[in-house]
């Protein structure tokens, strides 16, 4: 929906968002229901809950995507967050977006960042200089924020 739409109609984009969150939970739920047992990894967890049906380590998703899928850089419910790789982080990483709760705040549902858990409604912060989501923080299992990493963008099914 077009900004001015939703701004000339603020109900209905709530109850979008509650709708589309609703949505994505309950594939969360299947997604945690049927993990594999043993190792899990970011990526089968993202597919399964998106049903974007790339292959391969995280930080290939954002390229694979091209011309597959839409990409940017606005946060919506159930857009993948492609994390580039890093040297902290050399194959990338993937989480599916939650919930947004500003211009630069968002909650994410993620498997393996904390190892061989699925972790849900995790607090990410853009902090970016553009405001681009190019750069953000993970919050971590004590409440705190964790390193900067460095996010290509989002991928929309």
């Amino acid at each position: 929906m077009p900004a001015a739409d939703r701004q000339a109609r603020p109900d209905r984009h709530v109850n979008a968002d509650e709708q589309a969150r609703a949505e994505l939970k309950a594939a969360v739920q299947v997604a945690v229901e049927n993990r594999p047992r043993g190792r899990l990894w970011c990526v089968p967890f993202a597919r399964a809950v998106t049903g974007v049906d790339l292959r391969g380590n995280a930080k290939t998703w954002w390229h694979q995507a091209k011309g597959r899928y839409e990409r940017g850089n606005e946060p919506e419910i159930g857009a993948v967050m492609t994390f580039s790789g890093s040297r902290s982080m050399p194959r990338g990483h993937v989480a599916v977006v939650s919930k947004v709760l500003s211009d630069r705040e968002v909650l994410i549902d993620q498997a393996n960042w904390e190892r061989n858990r699925i972790t849900l409604d995790t607090l990410v912060v853009d902090v970016s200089a553009k405001g681009d989501w190019s750069q953000v923080r993970v919050a971590n299992g004590n409440g705190s924020l964790g390193r900067v990493n460095p996010v290509y963008g989002f991928i929309y099914n």
